[in-house]
């Protein structure tokens, strides 16, 4: 078994259970030393899922988004529906960036849910606070986007996809 295979099954595991389980359980069940177990929770809290140490193990405190990068390119006349249509469809627009060829990456972390955000982020665009970081690169960026599901994540893209703003 992977690591990853087994953080998988480490992840299922807590989420399924309603009670804490401790490294020491998880580490007979994996066949690995407790430390490797640390090691997993450690990696799968770094992939946005929320799992608590207790005096009694480990516990998922709360629902974990999953996660997808979408390459984007359009025109600032577009950048509000590309938004709408993410918040929507029930994503979160993370972040945007870019990949600059002399500055490397740059990003801004955006963190739009709805679409009240979505407005107050194109008025500051309109009133001239800035420019889009797009601009940059011709109108190719990314998005990170956060969802309860892969299937919304899926729908997003397909979405975008269908609009011609996937690069």
């Amino acid at each position: 078994m992977t690591g990853k295979e087994r953080r998988n099954e480490i992840i299922n595991l807590i989420k399924s259970i309603n009670e804490p389980i401790s490294g020491t359980e998880l580490a007979k069940r994996y066949g690995v030393s407790r430390q490797v177990i640390v090691q997993d929770i450690a990696l799968l809290r770094a992939e946005n899922y929320d799992i608590f140490s207790t005096t009694r193990g480990y516990i998922l405190q709360k629902s974990a988004f999953y996660t997808r990068v979408f390459d984007t390119c359009h025109s600032d006349d577009q950048i509000e529906d590309e938004l709408n249509t993410i918040v929507d469809l029930g994503g979160i627009v993370v972040d945007v960036f870019i990949r600059h060829e002399v500055y490397g990456n740059l990003k801004a972390e955006l963190g739009i849910n709805n679409r009240r955000a979505v407005k107050e982020f194109i008025e500051k665009i309109k009133n001239g606070s800035s420019t889009p970081l797009k601009n940059l690169t011709s109108g190719r960026h990314f998005h990170t986007v956060q969802a309860d599901s892969e299937k919304v994540l899926d729908m997003i893209e397909d979405e975008l996809r269908e609009k011609g703003y996937i690069a």
